[in-house]
């Protein structure tokens, strides 16, 4: 019987779902609905539901946005030819990528303009990695796993350098950065890791949280890198863990046997999501539902230029 449930902190909206949030939430308000949003603002189910509530049209493609309409490209980035095609169509643009990702891109654009031969460790389809290939896809070879590192083929003539998804476990990381290190020792790493810190600080509290707990419960959608990689994280360490999108889709034979429980949630996943958990379990008589911190979080990023700029303009007239 569960008798104590503890929350991972930090957990939930990091500073760049928050920023693209606002960003859609705050075109709705200057522009009026519909505000067109390429692919998913961020990857959580309830967040995109919410937003096309409130007027928010999700498309696969620009080629999908009636000319001259309001557009906000999603905070895991775009590549060129997106942008490119954007313009063709006289959109009215609103760049919502997250200022991390950004940092990738323009690292990518660096060492090839320089000459690199470029490792790009990210998952296939995801797109953030879709984004960033698009800055060198002649200079780019993707790099998914440690096998990969340990079959792909550099030039041996050229500068190397690897860069990485920020959504990416840290540990796999690792391993993977490792191999390809020992095959080719001259290889160039970014100046900073490219890994984000809400990636990193949720991964740290849920290593923390694990001797505690018996179960993982992690909220996020299927879709979300991030998320997936937490319920990694407790699987990799031995404790059992399963990846929800809302509390509905709990199965009560998880809890059998199990008395403590630990909640974190991907950094795309509202706040609301983990108060409605927490609910449920007070609901089966759990009174222990307390925070279990790890780190503490103060990173604000700014809303996009095109907005902030739209925003005095209209103040202005």
């Amino acid at each position: 019987m569960v008798r104590r449930v503890l929350l991972a902190s930090p957990r939930g909206f990091c500073a760049g779902v928050e920023r693209a949030v606002d960003t859609v939430e705050r075109a709705l308000s200057l522009y009026g609905a519909p505000v067109y949003v390429r692919k998913q603002i961020v990857h959580n189910k309830h967040v995109v539901d919410d937003l096309e509530r409130r007027g928010a049209i999700f498309v696969d493609s620009v080629h999908d946005v009636p000319r001259d309409a309001t557009l906000v490209f999603s905070a895991h980035g775009v590549s060129p030819a997106v942008r490119d095609a954007a313009a063709g169509r006289r959109l009215n643009t609103i760049d919502a990528t997250c200022p991390l990702v950004t940092k990738v891109h323009t690292q990518a654009r660096r060492y090839a303009d320089a000459g690199y031969a470029i490792a790009f460790i990210g998952h296939a389809g995801h797109e953030e990695v879709e984004g960033t290939f698009g800055e060198a896809p002649d200079a780019t070879v993707l790099v998914e796993s440690v096998d990969d590192a340990r079959r792909v083929d550099l030039p041996r003539d050229r500068p190397l350098a690897y860069i990485t998804q920020t959504t990416l476990s840290i540990d796999e990381t690792r391993e993977i950065v490792d191999v390809l290190r020992a095959r080719y020792p001259g290889i160039v790493a970014p100046a900073k890791e490219d890994i984000c810190y809400a990636t990193s600080n949720r991964q740290w509290a849920v290593k923390e949280l694990l001797d505690e707990v018996e179960l993982l419960l992690v909220i996020g959608s299927r879709n979300s890198s991030n998320s997936k990689r937490l319920v990694e994280v407790a699987h990799a360490l031995g404790v059992a863990s399963h990846l929800v999108d809302d509390v509905s889709e709990i199965e009560e034979s998880w809890l059998e046997g199990v008395e403590t429980v630990g909640v974190t949630s991907g950094a795309s996943a509202p706040e609301r999501l983990v108060r409605d958990l927490c609910e449920w379990f007070r609901a089966r008589g759990v009174t222990d539902v307390s925070e279990f911190s790890s780190a503490f979080e103060d990173v604000v990023f700014r809303l996009p230029v095109e907005l902030r700029r739209a925003q005095r303009s209209s103040a202005a007239a």
